[in-house]
């Protein structure tokens, strides 16, 4: 009588313990699916939609032919080119020879009294001739508020920050 209620003990001890393992290996699963709710956006750098960056002869004559509006001189685009190569700091560089078109006299720039009288006009074509784009929403709205609050900004800053900038390096 005792081995028999030692073998139902055992079996029941078994029968629990079979049960337990079994809900307890079925209810600690890891989740391996997550969901967030987060929609993927694609992120473009300046120039991403033009893969190529200008040679340092494309550089100069075309930042001499966007401030100028005509093609720069073989003799001058020689000079440029050797200083340019001369030089370890090409973005210095770059910056310089930009600096150096826009202070001199004879450059096409619009004046201050155009660019007050028409920013909007003023903000467009500067983005065409300098990215070949539009300028987007956000691009407009901030330089059109930006010409409004300043008015020490002139067209030969504009001209400057945009020449200098990572996307006019590209086409």
């Amino acid at each position: 009588m005792i081995s028999m209620k030692k073998s139902i003990h055992f079996r029941l001890i078994l029968t629990l313990s079979f049960i337990w393992f079994a809900f307890a290996g079925n209810s600690c699963k890891k989740e391996t699916d997550y969901i967030y709710g987060v929609t993927d956006v694609d992120l473009y750098p300046p120039g991403a939609d033009k893969p190529n960056v200008k040679s340092t002869t494309e550089f100069i004559s075309i930042a001499y032919s966007d401030i100028f509006g005509t093609t720069i001189p073989q003799d001058k685009l020689i000079k440029l080119q050797l200083a340019y190569s001369a030089f370890g700091d090409q973005k210095l560089i770059e910056e310089l020879v930009v600096r150096n078109f826009l202070n001199q006299p004879a450059n096409a720039i619009p004046t201050q009294a155009e660019m007050s009288a028409n920013p909007e006009q003023f903000i467009k074509d500067t983005y065409i001739k300098f990215f070949s784009r539009k300028p987007d929403e956000y691009e407009f709205y901030y330089f059109k508020t930006t010409l409004a609050q300043d008015p020490a900004l002139t067209p030969e800053l504009v001209y400057y920050a945009m020449m200098t900038s990572n996307e006019y390096r590209y086409y």
